[in-house]
């Protein structure tokens, strides 16, 4: 029975929690939180719901996976030290660029004391990663050589776009110009996965990497698979600087796809910068987006691509939430190409 206290609707809850009402929903689906019900069956959150999310959603930010927030709230310490080891990690990073900026910030007083005034430049990269990347280049076909210049790289980067729009182009130019970076494309899927297994054989260090990625990668409900193999694989591999992959989601069921999507996100601000051209709504969740992606649109008539913010109304919003489509709809359309006029 729902006593008189204030109850949230569940867009309601999830605005005051700062997630998104799909991220409830996966709570209350994993046994984590039973919302209350009203007379005529809808959803609602009381104080002690709330008060569960809550403790659900730091314990997220934390980096735990859902399997290890169910057992931190019975009492499990089961899974607890890797979890905090990972944001100790992140923390240290984060650490690290925090002392670069404030010795940044020492020189520029000590300049200005001395009479030398700062630029505009030295000014703004105050607030920018120590670490940022920043490219630029002439567009290639079916571009018309236009510049395109891209100054906020961070560690989960989006590519869309429709049909045509030339994202798969500016992907392998991206690879072909950052420095280190690695395009990974389509034929990771290719030998159904002789080539992986053949890898993590000759390399312990890597198999256990994998292992552990793929561990973390089942607690949160993704179902182990060639495809999903295959992935982490280059997302464990060391060397590259920069990852470009193609159709990141490609093979992956919507539980992979979102299980992915979260592993991504909990590697932190200074990781190693990874682009993923995707046009699914479980990979590129425009709701739960955070300050360490970016989201970069290809328009569908060849005008230079350009990031686009994760928010409805930013220029590019909605024309990246068209391009979007649930996996059980990439699923039914994968492989089908556009007909074009002139074309038997």
């Amino acid at each position: 029975m729902i006593s008189g206290a204030r109850h949230l609707n569940p867009s309601e809850a999830a605005r005051r929690l700062g997630v998104s009402a799909k991220a409830l929903r996966l709570y209350e689906e994993r046994g984590l939180v039973a919302p209350l019900r009203t007379a005529a069956g809808w959803r609602v959150y009381g104080p002690d719901e709330m008060s569960r999310a809550a403790e659900i959603v730091a314990l997220r930010s934390l980096g735990f996976s859902l399997a290890q927030v169910g057992r931190v709230l019975k009492g499990d310490p089961h899974g607890i030290a890797p979890a905090l080891a990972a944001h100790e990690a992140a923390l240290e990073g984060r650490s690290r660029q925090l002392a670069d900026t404030l010795e940044k910030l020492r020189e520029l007083r000590n300049d200005l004391a001395r009479g030398q005034t700062p630029t505009v430049g030295e000014l703004t990269r105050l607030l920018a990663p120590i670490a940022e990347v920043r490219v630029a280049f002439e567009l290639p076909w079916p571009w018309g050589g236009e510049l395109f210049e891209l100054r906020d790289i961070r560690s989960v980067n989006y590519i869309i776009g429709p049909l045509f729009s030339g994202k798969t182009l500016l992907a392998q130019r991206l690879a072909a110009t950052l420095p280190g970076a690695a395009f990974i494309g389509l034929e990771r899927l290719a030998d159904g996965g002789a080539r992986v297994r053949a890898r993590l054989a000759a390399d312990p260090a890597l198999r256990t990497r994998v292992t552990q990625s793929l561990d973390w990668l089942a607690e949160d409900g993704a179902a182990i698979s060639d495809a999903l193999t295959a992935l982490v694989v280059e997302l464990e591999t060391e060397g590259p600087a920069v990852l470009v992959i193609d159709m990141i989601e490609q093979g992956l069921d919507r539980a992979a796809q979102a299980a992915l999507a979260a592993h991504l996100r909990r590697r932190g601000a200074d990781a190693r910068p990874i682009f993923c051209l995707t046009r699914s709504c479980a990979i590129l969740d425009l709701p739960a987006v955070g300050p360490d992606e970016t989201i970069i649109f290809c328009p569908a008539n060849h005008s230079p691509p350009f990031p686009v913010a994760p928010y409805p109304g930013a220029p590019g919003y909605d024309a990246v939430a068209t391009c979007l489509a649930a996996p059980e709809v990439r699923a039914r359309t994968a492989g089908v190409v556009a007909r074009r006029p002139g074309v038997a």
